[in-house]
């Protein structure tokens, strides 16, 4: 328990330092903090004063400041010009989307980067083991809109399997019954999900393998196999829980990047969820938008931090013992 307030007392201070890093870089940012919407010449300067005064710009910073924290913490993220809606509103629509996604290809992504961990370490030296590593590396060192550019022009312009872009087929899902809605959305899913899988499995097989290869030597693997277990049950009985505590460990370190992977893999493939919401508000410079959207990454990542360290802890005692 003392662990795991600890964790979350972390988590804590990151989310309160974000959401000030947050505040300070949109106000030092160049331009105007509204919307290039309202970039009209016939705008007069009064007018301008009074739109300044209604959203609380013509204050100074630290009252500003006072006042963004008192709203957040009533849970009131303000305004959205660009969509002419409460940015509570604007990202309760988009958020579900992105879990979706991102629950999509994290789940897939790390069980295939764990099987293909878990039998990189049984065949470490082989052919097989050496080939799958280096493309593994390579998956890591391309980035995530080439990967994204590739499936898009093989799987969906050149076979045709996938559709290319977007989160429904709007010509025809509105006239589809229920499970002919979800097959629409799930084909729209396949191909952003895996590009994402790919990146998280690549990652995760690398440090797994590592992971394995330190278990597999120890004392009670060899106690094990000296009992007459099968190979079969030393590893899923005995090494693999035992080297999971990594793979914990390394999706809270996933999650910051992986927030980045999946706000381009939106754009590039038109999915309408946070990450391209965000992208399209910094471009039109929604103030607003854009601060709440960042806070609420940085509670994402630091929860999710925060739990997989508590998780880990619990599958490795020697974790919360090291603190």
């Amino acid at each position: 328990m003392r662990f795991a307030l600890r964790r979350a007392l972390q988590a804590a201070v990151v989310i309160a330092v974000v959401a000030s890093l947050a505040f300070l870089l949109i106000h030092l940012a160049p331009g105007d903090p509204f919307p290039s919407a309202l970039d009209d010449p016939n705008l007069t300067d009064a007018a301008r004063g009074r739109l300044r005064a209604l959203y609380g710009f013509d204050r100074s910073l630290a009252e500003q400041y006072l006042r963004f924290l008192m709203r957040y913490a009533r849970g009131d993220f303000g305004w959205s010009v660009a969509h002419s809606r409460p940015v509570r509103d604007v990202l309760l629509e988009v958020l579900p989307r992105t879990v979706l996604l991102m629950t999509t290809g994290i789940m897939f992504g790390v069980g295939g980067g764990v099987a293909l961990g878990t039998w990189q370490a049984v065949r470490r030296g082989s052919t097989g083991e050496r080939l799958s590593s280096a493309l593994a590396v390579i998956a890591l060192s391309v980035p995530e809109f080439l990967l994204a550019m590739g499936a898009i022009a093989f799987f969906a312009m050149r076979l045709r399997w996938f559709p290319m872009s977007g989160l429904i087929d709007l010509r025809e899902h509105e006239g589809l019954g229920l499970w002919r809605r979800a097959v629409d959305v799930a084909g729209h899913l396949v191909l952003p999900a895996a590009t994402l899988a790919l990146v998280v499995a690549a990652s995760v097989s690398r440090y797994h393998r590592a992971a394995m290869l330190a278990v597999l030597p120890e004392d009670f693997v060899r106690t094990a196999r000296a009992k007459g277990l099968s190979e079969r049950r030393v590893l899923l009985g005995h090494v693999l829980p035992n080297a999971l505590g990594s793979v914990l460990a390394l999706g809270g370190l996933l999650l910051p990047a992986l927030f980045g992977g999946a706000a381009v893999i939106e754009k590039f493939f038109d999915w309408p969820g946070m990450g391209r919401t965000l992208f399209d508000a910094a471009i039109g410079r929604d103030y607003q938008l854009v601060v709440a959207g960042v806070v609420l990454s940085g509670v994402f990542v630091a929860l999710g931090a925060a739990v997989s360290d508590v998780v880990a802890a619990r599958l490795d005692p020697r974790l919360e013992r090291e603190e």
